[in-house]
């Protein structure tokens, strides 16, 4: 029978099923210069965040790509993918895009990620990595070190999700390990304290930790919605009364709503009380760590247990790029897991162990994301960093100056970071067909793919919020959108009056 062949060439000459090697370098070469001229093309000309098709269309598309089929060639399904999936991605580069945390991306990542991938390298052990271990834990000590960890230690995440997860983990395994019942008593007892604006992954990290339904108990917030340190105080002291022991306080630094940044210090201070665990959930707020101008409004992040970053916010990173940090590397012992194929535990204990990362993560196989923000910070510097987070806090600042005065638009409270939370609400309109018109005036927004906004609702009421992360946007382009907000619910509101005149004839 004759050997298989992986290097039959497809109609362009390149080879299809090649795998990356010394003899298909060329080949690579060629491949990657062809998707990079056909995206430099669709950066260079994108008009406005989306195409906007309905999802039935895209349904289609994705329907009638035939993937039983015989392959067409690694250029013809590049060219495919570029029509299918880019020519209907969501471009968070555009101005016009103000939905979520979608950062767009600085170029030594990008080109980081190139590298990254094809090497693929994977930092669960040192003998799969080398290097590329002992840099990111360079960057660990370096993020350490900017929040105040002198001689901190933590991980690379696939995001905040995931980093608040393991921090919860180690919370837990605090709690057991200083407490005299046993697992079965003592779960279903333990409580986890955040305000209504903490990220959803910490109701889903207690369900997942084997926590009681009712685990996570709601901490009360001041007027501007930032946690309540004298109502976490009573909080504290209640459920001490109860029997109710307190695994963890998490603190919010940038909820993801209205930017804001729980008073850290004041909590760290009930948290050392009460000799609780304190998270810091910063993977908004992370990027102040870098910020000449706004660094201050993370005082007392280094007084937390942990800390959780996402670089692929702030930070302008592709994603995925989070990393956990602890204040004492110890604490990372709860996650280590021994298995003679990886990490052997009598190797680990040898005094010349290798520095498996495995030993500290949830994860095993993970890539070297780290890599991106390595390049970064040598590429750019922190500092310019830093200058990008603060633009984007200014430009929150200037659309809220020009809204205050707005007839139909009506911004809400203040923020910390760059979000902008606000409503259509023309005088005389009812609040409940206000409250229709949030979500309308986003959905029509979103399918035409003139810009993309989200939408809210604090207290019951529905809202419309801003995200910025580009720092390359203006106060003019963010204008222009909140101009189609206006003019859309203007529409809706004129179509409404007709059909009511119709229905009266």
């Amino acid at each position: 029978m004759p050997a298989l062949s992986l290097t039959a060439p497809d109609p362009t000459g390149v080879r299809t099923g090649s795998l990356l090697g010394g003899r298909t370098a060329d080949d690579y070469r060629e491949l990657l210069h062809h998707v990079v001229d056909d995206l430099a093309e669709r950066f260079r000309t994108v008009s406005s965040p989306s195409v906007g098709p309905d999802r039935p269309l895209l349904d289609d598309l994705v329907g009638g790509v035939d993937l039983d089929g015989p392959g067409i060639g690694s250029r013809a399904a590049l060219d495919e993918a570029g029509e299918l999936y880019a020519q209907n991605a969501v471009w968070f580069h555009h101005p016009s895009y103000l939905a979520h945390l979608n950062c767009p991306v600085v170029l030594p990542a990008v080109a980081a990620e190139a590298m990254l991938g094809a090497i693929n390298t994977s930092v669960d052990t040192y003998d799969q990595s080398l290097v590329a271990t002992l840099m990111e834990r360079r960057l660990v000590r370096w993020t350490s070190e900017r929040i105040g960890f002198a001689g901190g230690d933590g991980v690379f995440t696939s995001g905040g999700t995931q980093s608040n997860l393991q921090a919860l983990l180690l919370a837990r395994h605090r709690a057991e390990h200083t407490s005299e019942e046993g697992r079965e008593t003592l779960l279903p007892r333990l409580r986890v304290l955040a305000t209504e604006a903490a990220h959803f992954s910490v109701s889903r990290s207690a369900e997942l930790l084997g926590l009681a339904p009712d685990a996570v108990r709601t901490v009360p917030v001041d007027a501007d919605g930032r946690m309540d340190p004298t109502a976490l105080r009573l909080l504290l002291a209640r459920l001490d009364a109860l029997g109710e022991p307190v695994m963890a306080v998490v603190a919010t630094a940038g909820t993801t709503d209205r930017g804001l940044i729980d008073p850290l210090d004041a909590i760290a201070d009930l948290a050392a009380e009460h000799g609780v665990w304190l998270h810091v959930d910063a993977a908004y707020g992370g990027g102040l760590l870098v910020s000449t101008t706004r660094r201050h409004l993370l005082d007392g992040i280094e007084r937390a247990d942990s800390v959780t970053v996402d670089f692929h916010k702030t930070y302008f990173q592709p994603v995925s790029s989070s990393a956990l940090l602890v204040r004492e590397p110890a604490d990372l012992a709860a996650v280590a897991h021994h298995a003679d194929y990886l990490n052997p535990a009598a190797e680990a204990a040898s005094a010349e162990a290798e520095p498996n990362q495995v030993d500290k993560s949830l994860q095993t196989t993970r890539r070297f994301d780290a890599l991106k923000l390595w390049i970064t910070l040598r590429a750019v510097g922190p500092e310019e960093l830093g200058g990008m987070v603060d633009r984007v806090c200014d430009l929150a600042t200037q659309v809220r100056g020009l809204l205050e005065d707005d007839p139909d638009l009506h911004v809400l409270g203040t923020t910390d970071l760059s979000t902008v939370v606000f409503r259509f609400h023309p005088a005389g309109l009812e609040d409940s067909r206000a409250d229709e018109l949030q979500p309308l005036i986003r959905r029509i927004l979103f399918q035409s793919g003139r810009a993309m906004v989200a939408r809210t609702t604090i207290e019951g009421t529905a809202h419309l919020k801003l995200t910025l992360l580009n720092p390359e946007a203006t106060l003019a382009d963010i204008a222009a959108v909140l101009d189609l907000v206006r003019a859309t619910g203007r529409g809706l509101l004129a179509g409404t009056r007709l059909a009511a005149a119709g229905e009266g004839r």
